[in-house]
Parts: structure tokens; sequence; C-alpha cells
């Protein structure tokens, strides 16, 4: 399970394999760059050409914890105020760290759990069993491929769950039910894989997990904001390539 929480790499070769690190000339492994992947003839992941777009409720989330550390954390009498906002972004962003590491842990066990593994803390399983209760419920008792990776000639990527007629991504969230919903990033997210994968017509959404009960739910994404997440991929995958000007001569 260790190894699955480290699968975040942002570069595939053209057979889908991940490339998230490479070898340099001293036989060390380092994480890959945008230098290497032009010599390897690598493409971005999805999630790198969606983080071209601004993420309101990203950054309204950053502020929150900003606000949050502020609050908790009192100014020293001899502190000075750079140093006392150097404090306070370093605690919001040790904050931030540890809901990211939270959420790849529990995105990690789910995986597990649908390649088989068996559990002993019934803690942990339980994360596992919500997931799978809530979808069989949504989809009856399909057959799910789990962090299935591909490339296409300009992007790739590595769907949490799919089948033939679905594709599902899992988030973890610490929010009540009723203020969950649907982001752009998620439509073209969504879409992006499903194209990458060849399963174009599949039902696709997002399978949110509370991060502190482990219950789930699943959103379903509407097909009309999926064909706009398309769109705006897309437009987002050009604005990369000319940015980087990867792929040029």
């Amino acid at each position: 399970m260790a190894d699955h929480a480290k699968e975040n790499g942002h570069w595939y070769k053209a057979d889908g394999t991940p490339a998230y690190t490479y070898l340099n000339k001293k036989g060390e492994e380092k994480p890959t760059t945008l230098r290497e992947a032009r010599k390897l003839n690598l493409v971005p992941s999805v999630t790198t050409i969606i983080s071209c777009a601004s993420a309101p409720q990203l950054v309204n989330w950053k502020i929150d914890q900003a606000i949050l550390s502020s609050l908790t954390l009192s100014r020293n009498d001899d502190e000075t105020e750079q140093e006392y906002l150097a404090r306070i972004k370093a605690d919001a962003q040790e904050q931030a760290k540890k809901a990211a590491e939270r959420g790849t842990y529990i995105h990690a066990l789910v995986q597990s759990g649908f390649e088989g593994m068996v559990f002993t803390n019934d803690d942990e399983y339980e994360f596992y069993r919500s997931a799978k209760d809530t979808l069989i419920i949504a989809t009856d008792n399909e057959q799910w491929v789990c962090e299935k990776s591909f490339a296409t000639e300009r992007y790739g990527g590595k769907a949490d769950l799919h089948t033939s007629k679905f594709l599902v991504d899992i988030k973890t969230h610490d929010k009540p039910d009723d203020k969950l919903k649907l982001w752009d990033e998620h439509y073209m997210q969504l879409a992006a894989y499903r194209e990458g994968l060849g399963i174009v017509k599949a039902k696709c959404g997002i399978l949110y997990i509370n991060s502190v009960t482990a219950e789930s739910k699943l959103i379903w994404a509407d097909e009309k904001e999926l064909v706009k997440g398309w769109k705006c991929f897309k437009a987002l995958l050009d604005f990369y390539y000319a940015k980087t000007g990867l792929g040029g001569e």
C-alpha cells in the first residue's frame, strides 16, 4: 500500500507507463523535470494541464487555513510583523500538508481494497467498505479496473476506477455532505480521462469520502458539463504546450 501513496507523477511514456522519476548521470533517481521530459518524449499528466487554470475553491481553502492559523497563533512580544506572518504561513502550509497526506493515505486504502488487499485494521477497512458499498448501490456489481494509466499523443493520466460504462475519481473531504459539489476541474479531469481511456460514452462521477467518518457520496457529472470540460481541457492543453514549448523544435 505504501507504493500506492507515492503514485503522484506528472509525466507519462508513450505506452502509458508513468514516468515519475529518471536516473541522472550519477545513477541517482530524481523527479522528472520538463527538461528531461523533452529528452524522453514524455507527455504531461491531466492534473498538470488542469493546474494551468485557477481553482477558486482551492484558493479559498488556503485562505481559510491561513486565517485559522492566525486565530490559533498569538504574536510573540519580540516578534516582527514579517516574522509573525511567516510563522502563520508556515503553520497553514503544515496543516495543508497534513490534509493532503491524509487524503493520499485514504486513497491508497481504497485502491488497495479494490486490488484485493485483506485488511486487518477495521478502521482502515471502513474506508474501502464505504466506497465499495456506495458504488454497488449506484452502479450494481461492476468489475472495476483500478489505477489504469494511459497516454495519448499529448497527455497522459491514471484513472482511479473505471469500467467500460463508468469512470469514477476519488476525492477526500471534511465537509457536510450538503456542501459537496463538482467544480470545473472535476469536469475537465473526468472528460480528459474518459477520452484518454477510449470510453467516451462512460458515465462519470466523483466519489467523495469523508476523511474523518469514512462516509462516502457519489456525485454524477452532468453530460453537458463534461462536454464543456473537454473543450476547456483542450484549450488548456494548447496553452500548456505553447507556454512550455514542449514538443517544439
